[in-house]
């Protein structure tokens, strides 16, 4: 398996791997597979986390207050976990970046489609439970699921919305600059859209410096 630098996919996830190959088995498509026999695909851990997610989300809608009834509580569950919105918060999180694709998947596109995305954050969600418990899976999902959805789209959510209205692409997103010693980097991110640079923006992650440049195209436009 190729090698890709997953530290700074552990920074934004705030999870640091025990077991690394673990994480890289959560971020396999089954298309690598074709290129790279005797691997696993991320495909049993994202059935693991789906259910994990359902249950997570299950037992926190119950706990609400004041009490919701059962349609509510479904409606809500099927609001949370459904692709969509798992392809969004996988964005957010970069996962397309870092996904080991075969030859064909990675020239259609394969790190941006929905159901690849969607499926890799269960599939995350999985791994998470595997290598460290229960208490940091949760706390994974109520982070970053439950919480997330609860609040404004992020910028990058809602550049990807404005580009595909008007342009009818993604918006690409490349890294121009990176200094600073390894503990303490400064990355800067522009972000592209129709031939044109909309954004440029600075940040402690990838992550942030994205956020910050989609913020800046999100004003352009």
């Amino acid at each position: 398996m190729e090698e890709k630098n997953l530290s700074e996919l552990e920074k934004d996830i705030q999870v640091v791997f025990e077991d690394k190959g673990l994480l890289k088995e959560a971020l396999t498509h089954r298309s690598y597979l074709n290129e790279n026999p005797g691997l696993n695909s991320n495909e049993r851990l994202e059935f693991l986390g789906d259910a994990l997610l359902s249950m997570v989300i299950a037992c926190e809608l119950y706990k609400r207050q004041p009490p919701l009834n059962e349609g509510e509580m479904t409606e809500l569950r099927a609001s949370f976990g459904c692709g969509d919105n798992l392809a969004q918060l996988a964005l957010h999180l970069n996962l397309g970046e870092y996904l080991y694709l075969g030859k064909g998947e990675e020239k259609s596109g394969g790190g941006e489609k929905k159901r690849n995305l969607a499926g890799t954050l269960e599939a995350l969600i999985g791994a998470i439970f595997i290598d460290q418990g229960f208490p940091e899976m949760e706390e994974f999902i109520l982070r970053e699921v439950l919480n997330s959805q609860g609040a404004e789209k992020s910028f990058k959510s809602q550049l990807q919305e404005k580009v595909q209205s008007q342009m009818r692409e993604l918006p690409r997103y490349h890294v121009v600059g990176e200094r600073g010693p390894n503990h303490e980097p400064e990355f800067t991110v522009e972000v592209k859209a129709g031939g044109k640079v909309w954004g440029r923006g600075k940040g402690k992650s990838k992550k942030m410096a994205e956020e910050e440049a989609a913020r800046v195209a999100l004003e352009k436009l």
